[in-house]
């Protein structure tokens, strides 16, 4: 079976409510879609948010580098020859993390629907369910308390806080949380850059102080700032864990051989795919650190692939794949089944995501 065509559907789908962090505010997940179209009766499916301001790719760039350089290096190929299509789409263009991710989703579902496989299965997972936190944006303290203790009632038992913007006032946004949830959530705090090195670890002290009960916190420092990151991960009382600071392999070690976090967050628009996630798990493992496995704001196809390779690994400690559960609605048809905290696994051939329902398509 050959590859025959990639083809590219843009899809924007409304929030049940504005995502906001330290550096952004959406209303909508705006997502593209990719599919590998073969020969044959098969096709896989793919997927990658446009992100410019973690990752640098806005959708011109994922289109135009899935358009202009990696449909000409993949079309012709055999869909079975997983190892070789990854290996040439690596090669068919420098950077561009985002749009190797969609590809690589894609080439990773047409590979299991030949072989007739939930993803899961030959990654070497059971197909249990896994768990996720839900995330809190960034707002006045008030608010996000409401918002917590909204999340709590729907059945989650780890909430994702969003700090950094006005940091100043996290400390009391916390409190306000904590009080409201009680002592029973799992705190996990998410400053994307937000903090200065010295502010962050008096912060995290002073809410170790105050018996908050922080799980961990993400990305404490600017994402450059290795130094920033160590001084933290030597400071602070709760673990740290590297997000924006890492993309691919050679980045966690470089943070690893620092002492730069305790924990890395593996997504897959940063590090351009399975492939590469597989091998950033395998890493950590060597090193004996933590890894959460998260995601930008996406849609089912993306968080399907997470959540196939997230679950068949036991490495994986954390789960922050959240991006359905914040739409208003669902445009896929079947794939993993996001109910509330718990994600039920497919058991269909692939990602398990059989395409668009007719009110998504244009």
């Amino acid at each position: 079976m050959k590859i025959r065509n990639l083809r590219l559907l843009p899809l924007s789908v409304p929030l049940r409510r504005a995502f906001k962090t330290a550096r952004r505010s959406v209303d909508h997940l705006d997502d593209l879609v990719l599919f590998v179209e073969t020969d044959g009766a098969i096709e896989g499916l793919g997927a990658a948010p446009p992100t410019g301001l973690v990752t640098g790719d806005t959708a011109g760039a994922i289109a135009g580098a899935l358009t202009d350089h990696i449909a000409p290096a993949l079309v012709g190929r055999d869909a079975e020859d997983l190892e070789g299509n990854l290996a040439v789409l690596e090669a068919s263009i420098v950077g561009n993390g985002s749009a190797k991710a969609a590809a690589d989703i894609a080439l990773h579902d047409l590979w299991a629907k030949v072989l007739g496989q939930p993803l899961w299965a030959l990654f070497g997972g059971g197909g249990a369910p896994i768990f996720t936190d839900i995330t809190i944006s960034v707002n006045d303290p008030d608010e996000m308390a409401r918002d917590a203790v909204d999340a709590v009632g729907r059945g989650y038992r780890t909430l994702k806080i969003k700090v950094g913007k006005e940091r100043k006032r996290d400390f009391e946004r916390i409190a306000a949380i904590r009080s409201a949830v009680g002592s029973g959530p799992a705190l996990r705090l998410d400053a994307n850059q937000g903090w200065k090195p010295g502010e962050a670890v008096r912060l995290l002290e002073a809410m170790e102080e105050a018996s908050f009960a922080i799980e961990l916190v993400e990305q404490p420092v600017a994402a450059h700032d290795l130094e920033g990151m160590a001084h933290v991960t030597a400071h602070s009382p709760v673990p740290v864990v590297a997000d924006e600071s890492v993309r691919t392999s050679s980045d966690a070690l470089r943070i690893f051989q620092l002492r730069a976090a305790h924990m890395i967050n593996i997504k897959l628009m940063k590090c351009g795919g399975l492939g590469e996630a597989r091998r950033l798990i395998a890493l950590a493992e060597t090193f004996g650190a933590g890894v959460m496995f998260g995601s930008m704001l996406e849609g089912k196809i993306s968080a399907a692939a997470a959540v196939h390779l997230a679950s068949a690994r036991r490495a994986v400690g954390a789960i922050d794949i959240d991006g359905p559960l914040l739409c208003a609605d669902d445009p896929y048809l079947g794939g993993p089944q996001f109910l509330g905290p718990e994600i039920v696994l497919s058991r269909e051939p692939g990602l398990g995501v059989r395409g668009l329902r007719d009110s998504a398509l244009p």
